[in-house]
């Protein structure tokens, strides 16, 4: 099991320093999105290799489109260039890719996934399709017809985004949430509820409805995942602003973030070592 930190929300910290605390904090890697900061990717993989640390990459399409062609264009650009950031000793174990948008029609979709596949197969790398709020993979009963179309899809699960667009638990969509798990090669651990996609504390009494949904899901993947002796990651994802709200914090918002992904990590090591 590898417990990766998320680089967003903390992309002012030099990276020296911000790998050191990865380390110690006892992640075995990093998830990344590389367009989201300046800098040289050649010394990210250095120092990643000094600290023992692996990465996965995390991306989405933030560049302006005038129309889905033009989406599509960007799409596959960006996926090539990232793709690059490879060398002798580091590559990414696999992609986390936000996808379209909510109003894709099914075709437009399919061709996101067909090129998303052919740019896997090219490099090796395994390209996971983010279950996201304004992606095309908004909604559980939106990505279950998906899936029995396209038997080798692969997912990276936040149920967060689900539970708060449906604002449910999806207790009447179980079929589809058991369809995604079988389908799940990551997972994106962060408490939302059915109001929002993230807890003010999900340590915090109030929470623990909450809490209990999504690990009865996480259970689910876990046990799944140790029957094919496949390797487990998970993301502790819990945001910056707005994601994280200030309100009557006494810590700093870079440091509330970091607990509460350590906390997330400690409480997930714990049920799955």
């Amino acid at each position: 099991m590898k417990f990766l930190c998320p680089r967003w929300g903390f992309e002012d910290i030099p990276w020296n320093i911000f790998l050191k605390q990865v380390k110690e904090e006892g992640y075995a890697g990093v998830e990344w999105f590389p367009f989201g900061e300046p800098g040289d990717y050649r010394t990210v993989l250095a120092l990643l290799q000094s600290y023992e640390l692996d990465f996965a990459i995390v991306m989405a399409v933030i560049e302006p489109y005038r129309n889905f062609e033009s989406y599509l264009q960007k799409l596959e650009m960006d996926l090539h260039q990232l793709m690059e950031i490879r060398d002798q000793n580091k590559a990414p174990l696999f992609f986390s890719a936000q996808i379209g948008r909510e109003f894709f029609d099914e075709q437009q979709i399919k061709k996101c996934l067909t090129l998303c596949q052919q740019i896997e197969e090219k490099y090796q790398t395994p390209i996971y399709q983010e279950t996201h709020r304004n992606k095309w993979s908004y909604a559980a009963h939106i990505v279950a017809p998906v899936l029995a179309n396209e038997p080798a899809l692969k997912l990276t699960l936040d149920v967060s985004h689900w539970f708060c667009v449906s604002e449910s638990y999806l207790e009447d969509q179980q079929e589809a949430v058991n369809k995604a798990i079988l389908h799940t090669k990551h997972i994106h651990a962060r408490i939302g509820s059915t109001q929002s996609s993230q807890v003010w504390d999900p340590a915090n009494a109030e929470y623990a409805e909450a809490l209990a949904a999504h690990v009865k899901i996480w259970d689910q993947w876990i046990e799944q995942m140790k029957l094919t002796n496949e390797l487990i990651t998970i993301t502790p994802e819990f945001g910056p602003a707005p994601y994280l709200v200030k309100g009557n914090r006494t810590n700093s918002l870079v440091d509330e973030q970091w607990r509460l992904n350590a906390w997330m990590k400690n409480f997930l090591n714990n049920r799955y070592r």
